[in-house]
């Protein structure tokens, strides 16, 4: 497994997927900094009882697109590799079996939007400093409000791998994504059981971790499809 992660990185090394790894949290922070420093008055006085609080949350709800494109291109990418070689084939005909080529795929995609996630978080912390929002940042909070949307949105992680290995047209899954990224931002009137809401952390218990947990469950169980069924169909 780690040979074939170690490959897949190979493949990677020089492309502009980790351009994007890194565009996604700047253009996140970038506009956050734009936002507090236009309207720093009236964000000031709206969160005065908790600055990083309001921070955090603004920074959350706008991440949540961008997880799902981001997600969405990425996973594109890196299955694209093959598809452009057509090199899929000559993938299959190693000795080694077809659960960990994509497994491979999706751990690489998964790590990517991890490092990604991680940036957003640092990215987060050095605006709030910027902003002189005080030295006592609440850590804990922020890995929550960081991490959580990442792991609520692994069943579209594990969907989008799939069909990006297994359809050759990649208009397909990256129109499906996209569409799940506007569903996204309307997610909040949905009901909680509808996947697309879960990366918003919002439900009626009012508990984020249930939709963490709702979307951990529903990744692997997706992971799981997708290998089955790559595992019995042909990709040219």
């Amino acid at each position: 497994m780690f040979q074939v992660l170690s490959s897949d990185l190979l493949k990677v090394k020089r492309k502009l997927i980790w351009f994007l790894i890194f565009l996604g949290p700047f253009g996140v922070i970038a506009l956050e900094a734009v936002n507090f420093t236009v309207r720093y008055e009236y964000l000031t006085t709206r969160y005065a009882d908790d600055l990083w609080g309001g921070l955090i949350e603004s920074v959350r709800f706008l991440t949540i697109p961008v997880l799902f494109i981001g997600l969405t291109i990425i996973s594109s990418m890196i299955a694209n590799i093959e598809h452009q070689t057509n090199a899929w084939k000559q993938v299959l005909s190693l000795p080694i079996s077809r659960t960990k080529v994509f497994t491979g795929k999706f751990a690489l995609t998964t790590i990517m939007l991890l490092v990604s996630t991680t940036l957003l978080g640092i990215g987060t912390v050095i605006l709030g400093l910027a902003l002189k929002f005080g030295s006592d940042v609440p850590f804990m909070y922020l890995l929550k409000m960081t991490y959580y949307p990442y792991f609520a949105a692994l069943p579209f992680v594990a969907l989008q791998v799939w069909l990006s290995i297994t359809v050759k047209n990649q208009a397909t899954p990256l129109t499906i994504g996209i569409l799940g990224m506007i569903l996204s931002m309307y997610s909040m009137g949905m009901p909680d059981f509808v996947p697309y809401k879960w990366a918003s952390l919002e439900n009626q218990w009012g508990e984020p971790i249930y939709s963490v947990v709702a979307g951990l469950t529903v990744g692997m169980v997706i992971y799981a499809i997708g290998v089955i069924d790559f595992a019995r169909k042909d990709v040219s």
